[in-house]
């Protein structure tokens, strides 16, 4: 799920403008090193999300090969998946209702990565997710040919928190980035049960089309592949990847849950967002004959 916010000048964010939330059926620093006794709430939550993921595979979801032979795709219809899942937003700015047709926005400026983990994350899950956000926060760079860096000044916080110290860390990811005020990360502070993690995506009151800070928040309940997907998941729609599309396949993007990781389908689509010939701003009109070009040249070679 993602949230797109608006408003960046001189360090002052507005509200997200592009809400995007992860419903399913998204240097690295700790809020504090002692750990939080979990609270009953928190248990009873992890247990549940346990058997979300054990449903799920049981289901043959959560995949993580990228797609194969089921799941082919032409340049056609990636072009109509980049269309929908770049100019429309998964959420209204209270991340409640569908949103709306949109801009295409995206970071102009390098994006830089932090995480931020929860008084009751212990420190085993905080290596591994360190390291799965370092390595994807690269990946996503090399991709999009655009600089995504691993920084201890950071614009792109990825909070890992349970619902007991989620606030805390929330509060934490506010103080780390000029310009973002408590309340206007509210909208991530109380998420429903079947939200397993979201993103709020702050755009330059200068240009409400080009990011300059992002916060994404993953419930530390989630079991690791829950959590790793929801990774893949927030950290490209915080890029500019800001809709689902019941269309799109192979595909994250989707919110059938086939696909766990990040897809080949999915890396075309970040390539797409990236690329010179297309600008902020601009809409699904005058963007859909490069699309179409872009897509072809990706999958059939330069025309």
């Amino acid at each position: 799920m993602t949230v797109t916010g608006a408003a960046l000048v001189a360090c002052d964010l507005a509200q997200p403008t592009t809400p995007s939330q992860n419903p399913r059926t998204r240097p690295i620093d700790a809020v504090e090193t002692q750990l939080r006794p979990t609270s009953q709430a928190s248990a009873e939550l992890r247990s549940y999300l346990v058997q979300v993921q054990a449903a799920q595979l049981s289901q043959g979801l959560l995949r993580e090969d990228g797609g194969g032979p089921d799941t082919p795709f032409t340049a056609d219809m990636v072009a109509r998946n980049f269309e929908r899942i770049v100019f429309y937003n998964e959420y209204d700015t209270a991340l409640q209702g569908r949103g709306g047709e949109s801009p295409l926005r995206r970071w102009t400026k390098p994006v830089r990565v932090a995480a931020i983990f929860g008084q009751s994350v212990p420190p085993s899950q905080r290596a591994g997710d360190k390291d799965a956000i370092r390595d994807y926060a690269r990946r996503l760079g090399r991709v999009a040919d655009h600089p995504v860096v691993n920084s201890a000044n950071p614009n792109f916080i990825v909070i890992v928190a349970s619902e007991d110290d989620r606030s805390d860390a929330l509060d934490a990811a506010a103080a780390r980035i000029p310009g973002i005020s408590r309340a206007g990360l509210n909208a991530l502070r109380n998420l429903p049960r079947d939200t397993y993690c979201a993103v709020a995506a702050f755009a330059s009151a200068s240009n409400t089309n080009t990011y300059m800070a992002a916060v994404a928040i993953i419930r530390a309940e989630n079991p690791s592949l829950l959590r790793l997907s929801c990774i893949h998941e927030e950290m490209a729609q915080g890029l500019g990847l800001a809709n689902d599309s019941r269309a799109a396949r192979p595909s994250i993007f989707n919110d059938d849950d086939e696909f766990a990781l990040l897809t080949k389908h999915d890396e075309l689509l970040l390539k797409m967002l990236y690329d010179d010939r297309l600008k902020p701003g601009m809409t699904a009109a005058q963007a859909a004959p490069l699309t179409r070009i872009l897509a072809r040249e990706l999958i059939n070679g330069p025309l």
